[in-house]
């Protein structure tokens, strides 16, 4: 299971790759790394990583270290590598000395935080994300990760904030989480179903009819097992007399 999360890292840890969509041509590859400068080292190591070599990304990042000792953003790449290549503890380590060369790098904290989440400590991924959001507010995966790591305490009223919080500064990231991010950390089929339904009333909330169908009939799938509270939750109540909906979950009969 430990190796699983660490490979299903939340989406919105900070990746930091833009603009390498090509491969490496192949006199680049055979270059001796002592021969490179640290931002061709850093390109390098980027492109090793779209290629999902994290062996070698790790090995570029670590050669610019060593002629660039005091680069926050190559330790925190180098923190990534290593949780793409399953080593959460040098992840960790090189996260925390990102943190260390700039205390105000709110990327390098939000990863400390996903490093703990895979870890199932919620508590302490709280902890990292309310840090990063207190430099950065505006990210949205900042807040997907505080609400992933309120819902895994059962903290169910400070997880909707958060997810909504995100939804309106991007109302599509909770959609991508959903490919691999958040759910992907989800083990039981009930938790599943649970976090769909809360998803669910977010959407409700924002007038997002489809998404919310569409996330209760994920929690039906799933076997939620309170989809008669949707005629309880105010949340729902626009979509009361919904024909998809009355037919997705019956509604109660008068008496």
């Amino acid at each position: 299971m430990r190796n699983i999360l660490a490979k299903m890292i939340l989406m919105a840890v900070a990746l930091g790759l833009v603009g390498y969509g090509f491969g490496m041509s192949d006199p680049e590859q055979q270059r001796p790394m002592s021969t490179m400068t640290v931002a061709e080292l850093e390109k390098a190591g980027d492109l090793a990583r779209v290629h999902k070599d994290y062996t070698l990304a790790i090995q570029y990042f670590q050669t610019a270290l060593q002629k660039d000792r005091k680069n926050a953003v190559l330790y925190n790449k180098l923190g990534l590598a290593y949780l793409q290549n399953n080593d959460s503890e040098n992840a960790r380590a090189n996260f925390k000395t990102a943190v260390k060369r700039n205390p105000k790098y709110a990327d390098a904290l939000n990863n400390i935080g996903a490093v703990e989440y895979t870890r199932r400590n919620f508590g302490g991924a709280a902890k990292f994300f309310k840090k990063a959001l207190a430099l950065d507010e505006t990210r949205a995966s900042f807040h997907v990760n505080l609400g992933a790591a309120w819902f895994g305490q059962n903290k169910l009223d400070r997880a909707i904030a958060e997810y909504t919080r995100a939804v309106e500064l991007d109302p599509e990231v909770l959609v991508s989480q959903s490919r691999g991010g958040v759910t992907a950390q989800i083990s039981s089929p009930e938790e599943r179903a649970r976090y769909s339904y809360m998803l669910a009333k977010i959407y409700a909330k924002m007038g997002e009819v489809d998404r919310c169908l569409e996330c209760l009939r994920k929690a039906k799938e799933e076997g939620y097992r309170d989809m008669a509270n949707v005629y309880r939750d105010q949340e729902f109540g626009p979509l009361w007399q919904d024909v998809r909906l009355n037919t997705m979950v019956p509604p109660p009969v008068a008496k």
